[in-house]
């Protein structure tokens, strides 16, 4: 059975068992047309799907070190920074995280009062559900969330984002933001009306409706008439700010909830509301991990979307992304990009929020060597989470600044795991034998790319035959991360490498080799699906 009919498979499965991860723990709403067969009537042809994200995009994200409180001076700092340091290499975006429209978010959940951690965005509420701090949201008339002033005081007088997005455009840079699924459940309790419908709120917004891990937002349904009218208004607002990444979450995985979920209906609202706008902006989907069944769903409708979990500076994540990441490489490339998560380096969790206590990332050296080379070497889309201001220039430098790692990020193609032996894999036990290995080809030239990782916890060799993806003749190998070349290789190529450690190569064929060199045979793109 090849892949295409097994993604259509469960892309029918996954339409009769999806479940919707709600507060009520509700299962998604079956429809006479299943959503992932539901046509759009924007032509193809005029979408700015694939007029954004060529390659993966490369940025910065507040949330793994601000969490949900970073404020218009800090994220100012942040874009100077990146604009100094960064973008000479090409890091381009500068995202705001959640909550940007709550002027203290957190600050009913304290020691001695609060439900999921000290600081949680959760909104107070009264036993109606209603909100018991009114004052806690800043939205328009239309139910449309705008930056807290109080925060982002270059956003008085109505002007929204659009004095901080031009800040950044000023700086040769994009401007980001994170939007949660739906409506604030304060214009659901308001019942505030929809711009361009003469419906209002309720007639949309499904009550209760909202994720596991936060309750501020209720979904949108998007059978109803005047739901496509409100996210399209949604996005004509960020179209007028200058947005350029839009982040939405609660999107599709558990979230934080019991069940597994995928608003089918939300993404396509969205990706039609984009077009519209007349704007072209990055779409990336969160929270994951997202369902394979839906992968082409998720190619038609959106640039990025997570593969995992919310992924931190943890041995057990960056393993679990080795599994997710070869499951999702097929769907590499064509301005979509199976998205990793977020890079904890650096500074992360400030004032003991998000995740932890406020710390120096707590990968190993060799450990934050092996997540950048996996992450160049799936293509994913490298976000960086750490406070940039108090990060040591050392980690910045040798991660964020290395060309030649970041051009295998950006332009090679074909990328697959050549081989990977772990718990997965290997049900012997024996850890310390465990190791994982990917291919790439450079699009620009013959030339290959060979990652090497060791998964275990002690130094081992680790290579691989030349005959396991065809290869013929001599290469010269240069060591990408330490920029110099390391000599040929010929027939089987191997390095020894530290516990949890990695090694990137560039293989480039020599012409005066014995062997004449025949190009692998690897599968391009797509072609297994």
């Amino acid at each position: 059975m090849n892949n295409k009919l097994k993604i259509g498979i469960g892309l029918l499965f996954a339409s009769i068992v999806s479940q919707g991860c709600t507060a009520t723990n509700e299962t998604t709403q079956s429809t006479s047309t299943p959503d992932y067969l539901r046509k759009t009537d924007v032509d193809a042809s005029d979408s700015f799907l694939h007029q954004v994200a060529e390659k993966p995009p490369l940025g910065w994200n507040s949330f793994d070190a601000w969490d949900s409180r970073i404020n218009e001076q800090e994220y100012i700092e942040t874009v100077d920074f990146i604009a100094e340091h960064l973008k000479p290499h090409g890091w381009e975006y500068a995202v705001i995280d959640y909550i940007w429209w709550n002027p203290a978010p957190g600050a009913h959940n304290t020691a001695d009062n609060f439900e999921r951690r000290i600081g949680h965005p959760n909104v107070r509420l009264n036993e109606d559900g209603s909100l018991k701090y009114p004052e806690a949201v800043t939205m328009d008339e239309y139910g449309r969330l705008q930056p807290a002033v109080e925060r982002f005081p270059s956003s008085a007088n109505g002007q929204g984002f659009k004095p901080l997005a031009d800040y950044v455009h000023s700086k040769g840079l994009k401007f980001g933001i994170h939007i949660m699924r739906g409506m604030h459940r304060h214009a659901w309790y308001e019942n505030t009306p929809i711009l361009g419908s003469d419906k209002s709120a309720r007639d949309i917004a499904k009550f209760n409706d909202h994720a596991g891990w936060l309750n501020n937002m209720f979904g949108i349904d998007y059978r109803q008439e005047g739901a496509q009218a409100f996210y399209d208004s949604l996005f004509a607002q960020y179209a007028e700010w200058g947005v350029d990444y839009i982040k939405a979450d609660d999107m599709m995985g558990t979230c934080g909830g019991e069940f597994h979920s995928y608003y089918a209906g939300e993404i396509e609202m969205m990706r039609k509301a984009i077009d519209r706008s007349g704007r072209p902006m990055v779409l990336s989907l969160s929270c994951g991990e997202a369902p394979i069944a839906w992968a082409n769903h998720l190619e038609g409708n959106a640039n990025l979307w997570r593969v995992s979990k919310d992924f931190w500076d943890r041995w057990k994540d960056l393993k679990r992304s080795f599994q997710l990441l070869d499951k999702w490489s097929p769907f590499i490339g064509n301005n979509t990009w199976p998205d990793a998560d977020m890079i904890p380096f650096g500074k992360l969790s400030l004032d003991d929020r998000p995740h932890g206590k406020e710390r120096v990332s707590k990968f190993t050296l060799d450990e934050q060597y092996s997540l950048m080379t996996l992450f160049s070497i799936v293509r994913s889309p490298l976000m960086i989470g750490a406070d940039l201001t108090s990060t040591d220039m050392s980690t910045i430098e040798t991660f964020f600044k290395n060309d030649e790692v970041l051009y295998v990020n950006q332009n090679s193609e074909h990328n697959r795991q050549i081989v990977r032996v772990d718990e997965e894999t290997d049900k012997s036990g024996k850890t310390d034998s465990h190791y994982a290995a990917w291919i790439a080809s450079d699009s620009q030239s013959d030339d290959l790319f060979i990652a090497l990782f060791n998964l275990s916890d002690q130094e081992k060799e680790v290579g691989f035959d030349f005959n396991w993806e065809d290869l013929r003749g001599d290469y010269q190998v240069r060591d990408l991360w330490q920029q110099k070349p390391i000599g040929r290789a010929s027939v089987r190529f191997s390095q020894t490498l530290p516990a949890h450690g990695a090694g990137l190569y560039r293989f480039s064929p020599v012409v005066d080799s014995n062997q004449e060199w025949i190009p692998p045979k690897g599968p391009k793109p797509h072609d297994n699906q």
